[in-house]
Parts: structure tokens; sequence; C-alpha cells
């Protein structure tokens, strides 16, 4: 109950469109309940009316259909388009909020969030489970309420025409709620277990798609589909075990339905031959039984996509009752102005509570516009000491300091928006290169977005591309080499011109030729910034002014290349061997 609850909240806006929309379906549903009453007048009162001559009842016969004529050729097409719209136009309103209220929920949870959960799962409740909640609106607050109005309808006409004849339609009406209530008790579970299984199944195939080149490589194809065939098998058995007992509540609930024309067609059969009824009143009922029994039998399909829709809203906001990790505190400060000192004052940090420390007591500061380089062997803690500064994560103990102030006191979305990262692996949406540097600043000018482009040693390229700057970069940018990839990313930090830098091994992927006009770039964007640099290669960071060797999540040297090199310490032995195997690589 608590899910719907929660999702009427999301229909309230739209209560009087609903309203509306019930007030014409009752007139669509309403309108053909004329038929029976009108076999019932051409039957008794024309064809069978011995007073009448047959001019007259050709006559009265043209009149009546005629005025039918006007009600469903003229009057009833427009109820129809209207009824249809609506209902579409205000259930379509509806999951539009619903997946804009998610996606925004989806851009607050954390890093961990993500990196403990399949984006195809994430992807299955905004898309797939929203859709069927659009049952709910459609069955449950428009066409039920519309079967219950014909049913009541059609009910009170019979009561004018012959109350014994319908209460005798009415014996199996018991029955028949004691059914629904039976077999549709136990659906919303298996819907659920349905739902979940599609969703493994959807988040299977979408990793699948994103490493497809890993599957032609290892020419693993025989065993992935081996894998795929035990997930999709596990989707086939909760789908069976869902139609099995949908299949049974139909077989029994139809079956009442069924039965119960056949007992007033008896009843009404007697009662013609007994001359207690006129034919037609019984060819009447029997129309009524049909118009009686048919909202019935939709009401069980309502009770069958309903129950699926109320599934399916448990996963919508079980995804959305996901805590986020990161908040602003309440009395979170705005962030305008940065200097750019950044200090960490006995950081400690692991990703999960029950897990290892990752960071060990970090003491570290970095002064307004110093270039800090952070480096040791992979696993050591580097990339996470840098994702704590724009709080991707939160420390565990200690703080960090920005200006003097602790991180955590500031606005979360104006932290980041001070800060500029460029990744290893930079994700690029699937849209144009343009669209792709505009993310560091929308809105900007085509201008700005050339200048930067320059700026980041990217303007030749770019200029090269089939389109220039309206080029595709295709999914995560699988369209440029590694080395375009990352001037584009970094041409979008220039257009953010953040006062803090991060560079988390921005350059290690890539060839030496690459990598000598992107350090070139990221030279011109750390300029009087503050920045950290996560670097694999030392040769790349010997101007920074403070190296940090990070070991085990624990500091064990820190000073200048020129100082470091002469203590022939840890990293004095790191330098030494990474120059060797350069050597190596220049030799052969």
């Amino acid at each position: 109950m608590d899910s719907i609850r929660r999702y009427l909240h999301f229909v309230k806006p739209y209560k009087w469109q609903i309203v509306g929309t019930i007030f014409i379906g009752i007139l669509k549903f309403a309108i053909p309940l004329i038929i029976p009453i009108l076999i019932k007048y051409v039957v008794d009162d024309i064809v069978g009316n011995p007073d009448l001559a047959k001019a007259d009842k050709l006559d009265k016969l043209f009149w009546i259909m005629g005025i039918m004529m006007v009600i469903f050729v003229i009057l009833r097409p427009p109820i129809e388009y209207y009824r249809q719209y609506f209902a579409q136009w205000t259930s379509s309103k509806i999951l539009y909020d619903i997946r804009d209220n998610l996606y925004n929920h989806m851009q607050k949870l954390s890093f961990k969030y993500y990196s403990n959960t399949k984006a195809g799962e994430v992807i299955s409740r905004v898309i797939n489970d929203v859709e069927q909640t659009k049952a709910f609106v459609i069955s449950g607050l428009m066409n039920l309420w519309l079967d219950v109005a014909t049913i009541l309808i059609a009910i009170a006409v019979m009561f004018t025409m012959n109350v014994k004849l319908t209460l005798v339609s009415l014996v199996l009406f018991p029955l028949y709620a004691f059914s629904v209530k039976y077999f549709f008790g136990n659906l919303r579970t298996l819907t659920r277990n349905r739902s979940q299984a599609l969703a493994e199944v959807q988040s299977y195939l979408h990793e699948r798609v994103q490493g497809m080149a890993v599957i032609k490589s290892f020419a693993i194809e025989e065993h992935e589909q081996k894998q795929f065939d035990r997930t999709n098998r596990n989707f086939l058995q909760k789908a069976l075990e869902h139609t099995s007992w949908n299949a049974k509540a139909f077989a029994v609930v139809n079956t009442i339905t069924d039965i119960a024309p056949l007992i007033v067609i008896g009843y009404s059969g007697y009662l013609v031959i007994e001359n207690q009824l006129t034919l037609g009143t019984m060819i009447a009922f029997i129309a009524y039984i049909d118009r009686l029994y048919n909202p019935l039998r939709r009401l069980v399909n309502s009770s069958t996509t309903i129950t699926q829709s109320f599934a399916s809203m448990d996963r919508v906001f079980e995804f959305a009752d996901e805590k986020y990790d990161i908040v602003d505190e309440p009395n979170a400060m705005d962030l305008k102005t940065v200097n750019g000192k950044i200090e960490f004052k006995n950081v400690s940090f692991a990703y999960e509570d029950e897990e290892e420390l990752v960071l060990k007591n970090i003491n570290l500061e970095a002064n307004k516009g110093e270039t800090i380089a952070l480096v040791g062997m992979s696993g050591g803690g580097k990339s996470s000491l840098v994702s704590l500064i724009p709080r991707f994560y939160d420390v565990k103990e200690g703080q960090i300091l920005l200006d003097g102030v602790d991180i955590r006191n500031f606005k979360v979305q104006m932290l980041r928006d001070k800060i500029g990262v460029v990744f290893q692996d930079n994700i690029l949406f699937s849209d144009s290169v343009r669209s792709n540097i505009l993310l560091g600043k929308p809105g900007a000018s085509n201008e700005e977005v050339e200048a930067v482009a320059l700026a980041a040693n990217a303007q030749e390229f770019i200029a090269n591309l089939p389109e220039g700057y309206e080029t595709k970069v295709g999914e995560r940018g699988v369209k440029l080499s590694g080395g375009q990839k990352q001037r584009v990313a970094i041409a979008r930090v220039f257009l953010k011109n953040p006062p803090i830098l991060i560079l988390d091994e921005a350059t290690s992927a890539l060839d030496l030729e690459s990598e000598h006009q992107i350090q070139e770039a990221l030279e011109k964007l750390a300029k009087d910034r503050t920045t950290f640099i996560v670097a694999h290669r030392l040769s790349t960071i010997t101007h920074a002014d403070k190296i940090v060797l990070i070991e085990h999540g624990r500091i064990v040297e820190t000073g200048t290349h020129d100082e470091l090199m002469e203590k022939q310490g840890s990293y004095y032995k790191l330098f030494q061997v990474q120059q060797l195997e350069q050597k190596t690589e220049t030799d052969s």
C-alpha cells in the first residue's frame, strides 16, 4: 500500500484530467448499453406488435435506426477519440514525471552505489518497471471505474425490466469475487520475481554489448552463449511460473463468467415458455448479460495488469529509496570563491565499513597554485586519495580542508564546480565533439570551444574529422583514439576553468607521441591552479612542486624530484627502474 500511496503523489497533479477522462469514458461505455433496449423495442413494440400495420412498423423502424445512426456515427467517434487520447496523454505525463524524478535521483547516487550495481539493473527499473506502472493509471484509475460504472448501469436497467431474472444473473458474483481474491493474491510476488529475472537478462546484455571486443578477442562466443543461456533460462522459468498461475486464474474466472449467461438463457427461456416474459425482454436480457460479464472479464485482465504494476511500483520505489552516501550538511555553505589551499589532516578511508583501510592517517598540504604529484605502485591508494577531494567518497576519519574549511561544510555541487578532473579513461558521450567539450560549460560560444580545443592541442585532429566539431564520437568516444579522447576531455576542463585540478593517470595509457602532446596541454592547464597529479610515468612529474610517494595507503616519502633523488630512497629506486625500462624500450 505504501507504493500505491507514493505513486498517487505523482498522479495528484493530473487528478482533474483523470476525472475528465473517466467522465468521457462513462459516456463511451454507456452508449452501447442502449442496444439491448433497442433490441427489446424493435422485437416487442415494432416487429412483434400485432396492432401496427406494415407501413407503420417500417416507419417506426426507420426513425429509431436513424436516431441510432446519429448516436453511433456522429456522437460516439469523437467521444472514443478523446477518451483514448486523454487516457494515454495523462498516463504518459505521469510516467515522464516519474522518470524525470528517478534520473535526478540517479545523479545524486554515489560512486559507491554504481560500483556495486549493474548499469542494466538501473536501466531496467527506470525504463521497464516505470512503463509497467502505466497499467495502474490506465486500468486501475480509469478503466476500473468505467467497468464498474458499466456494470452498475447495466444492473440498474436490468432491474427495471425484471427483478427476479436480474437476481439470477447476479447469483455467481460472490464466487467470482472470491476467485479473483484467491488467485491474484500470489501474483504480485511472482510478477516481482519475473521482473527481477528480466532485469538480470538486460543487465547481462548491457555488459556484454560493451565488452564485445573482449568476447571476440578471446574467441569465447560459445562460452558466453552458455552463460547467457543460463541467465535467459532463469527468466524463462520465472516467466512460466507467472504464466502458469495467471492461466489458472483466467481458467477459473472465465469459466464462472461463461456459466452465468447459460443460467440466464435457460431461466429466461423457461419464463418465455410460461408466458411470464416477452421474447424481446429475453433477448435484451441476454444482450445485457454480455454487457455485464464483458466488463467483468476486463476486470480480470485489469487485475493481472494492475498486480504487475504493483510489483513494478515496489521495484521503482525500492530504487528511489536508495540512500545517498554523499549529502549536503543541513547548514552547508555556498562556495563562490576559492583560493586553492588544500590540507589532508589525519585522513583514513575505506570503501566499505567492514573492509581494510585503503588510506591510513594521511597528512598532506597543497598551497595555492602548487602541483602535487602522487606516485607509487598500483593499488597504493593514489586514486583513492584524489577521489576524496571532490567528495566522490567521504573520509572515514580525519578531514580535508579547502582554504581552512572542511569540504563537508560546502554544498557538494558547488565544491565539484570548482574542481576539474581528467581521468585515465575519460568517458565521452555518443554526441558531437562540440557537445562533449561543452560539458565543461554548457552554453559557451563557438569561439570559446575552439579556443580551448586549441589550448588542449585538439584543434588539428578535430579539423581533420569528417564533420569537424559536429562529428559524432560514438558510444564512450569509440570513434576517437585514446589520445584524441584525452584531448577532448582536457578541452572541456579548460572550458570549465576550475581553480583546482585533478589529473588521475591522464597519460599512462598513451603512446609517447600522444603523451607529449597531452603533457604539453596539461602543463598549460595546470598553470596557476592547485593541481594533483596521479602519475605512473615518473618522468612526467619531475617538475612538480611536491612529489608524494604512497605505499599501502601511507605516505612514505615527500619532496621535490631533486630532494627525493638525493635521498636515494623508494622514489629513487622506482625512478631508476623506470629509466632503465625506457632505455631498454628505446634501444629495442
